[in-house]
């Protein structure tokens, strides 16, 4: 029986099924969801004209030049750098923390090594080895930068206090000692012309694959396939019947107006008295195009409840106990890979959900050639 059941109409989901199809498999894709693109969903708003990312900001960057390519076949990319800026105590700076922001922050002139030198000055010497977010942003650029910068920003977007995160959290944020502010220091960057939603349209149009929009896919169908692969949640699965894994969701409010809200992508909020985190004007996501009026979202995190949109894992000593339970349990299960962001709980940004979806689909058909097992995993959720 040469038939595939993917659950979830995202990127892994749609990768999957298009490798899949094309290798000679008849697909059947399930998502409880009444549109394609999951998370990375977009759409043209119908009073401003303006294609908006639904579930907040989505940059397509990368160095694999392998996902760059497979990627391309399907819409033509524009470029796009994303220039993130940062507002803090009614002031503007740029992101990531770079020699334009500390020389404006602190009122200086420093060059690149001066200003290296004045990190390293200011910095907490009596750390040395960070045990949370606090210590290792104190560690790396002091308590100046840290507050203004990090502690209200990380708070709000996390919901809990620096201190409880680790340490790890912080290497995705970067320190320059020159002018890049490229928020993103990949070789790849851009955005599709026609959004996220066109690429996935294209992946799936395929007559070997069959989507099934609104519609929750049930465990009792595994044997109507002679695999399925599920990038929902792996605490979903088991209906939650041990607890539910923690995730931060996001609130949306939306504002429309004439002209130009704020002159930027993205600005960030980092005052702890601000409720929000950041605001992303879309227009400036697609600057080849133009448009006389603007659509904002301005963006609130918190923990996610059982009827909410699940968006990033939290992954403290409790979640990961939690996780480790659940990864034993689906090594259980017959026929079934879990994979994608939900279904191995990582967080994962696009290129890596692509390419991970790729070497998923190669692993199948190179073991369904040769009658081996299919694995359950194809990357280590536990890691």
């Amino acid at each position: 029986m040469k038939k595939i059941g993917t659950v979830g109409a995202g990127f892994t989901g749609a990768v999957l099924a298009y490798r899949l199809a094309h290798a000679g498999y008849n697909i059947d894709v399930f998502d409880h969801r009444s549109h394609l693109a999951g998370n990375c969903h977009s759409k043209r708003d119908s009073e401003t004209g303006v294609m908006v990312h639904v579930y907040g900001p989505h940059i397509f960057h990368t160095n694999n030049e392998h996902v760059w390519k497979f990627v391309n076949q399907f819409d033509e990319f524009m470029p796009f750098v994303n220039r993130v800026k940062a507002i803090v105590q009614e002031r503007v700076y740029t992101l990531p923390i770079n020699l334009l922001t500390i020389n404006n922050f602190f009122g200086k002139v420093f060059s690149p090594s001066k200003a290296k030198a004045f990190l390293e000055s200011i910095s907490d010497k009596s750390i040395n080895m960070p045990q949370n977010l606090e210590e290792q942003a104190l560690k790396l650029i002091g308590r100046d930068l840290y507050r203004a910068f990090l502690l209200g920003y990380t708070t709000k977007q996390w919901g809990i206090h620096p201190t409880k995160l680790q340490a790890s959290i912080l290497k995705r944020l970067p320190v320059r000692f020159n002018y890049d502010d490229n928020y993103y220091n990949n070789l790849y960057q851009g955005i599709p012309r026609n959004g996220y939603t066109y690429i996935v349209e294209r992946l799936l149009d395929h007559p070997l694959i069959k989507v099934h929009l609104n519609e929750r896919f049930d465990q009792k169908q595994v044997g109507d396939y002679s695999h399925v692969f599920y990038s929902g949640p792996i605490d979903g699965w088991f209906n939650y019947k041990d607890g539910r894994l923690g995730y931060r969701t996001l609130d949306f409010e939306t504002s429309r107006y004439n002209g130009d809200y704020q002159g930027n992508a993205v600005i960030n909020y980092c005052d702890l008295e601000v409720p929000w985190t950041r605001i992303s004007e879309h227009k400036h996501f697609m600057p080849w195009e133009s448009h006389n009026q603007t659509i904002i979202f301005k963006e609130y995190s918190r923990f996610c409840g059982k009827n909410d949109l699940p968006y990033y894992p939290i992954c403290l000593a409790k979640e990961k106990k939690l996780l480790r339970h659940y990864v034993n349990l689906a090594m259980r299960e017959y026929n079934v890979s879990f994979v994608g962001r939900l279904g191995t709980y990582r967080y994962l940004d696009m290129h890596v959900t692509i390419r991970e979806a790729l070497e998923a689909a190669n692993i199948f058909l190179e073991a369904s050639a040769r009658g081996n097992n299919i694995p359950t995993f194809f990357v280590d959720p536990l890691q």
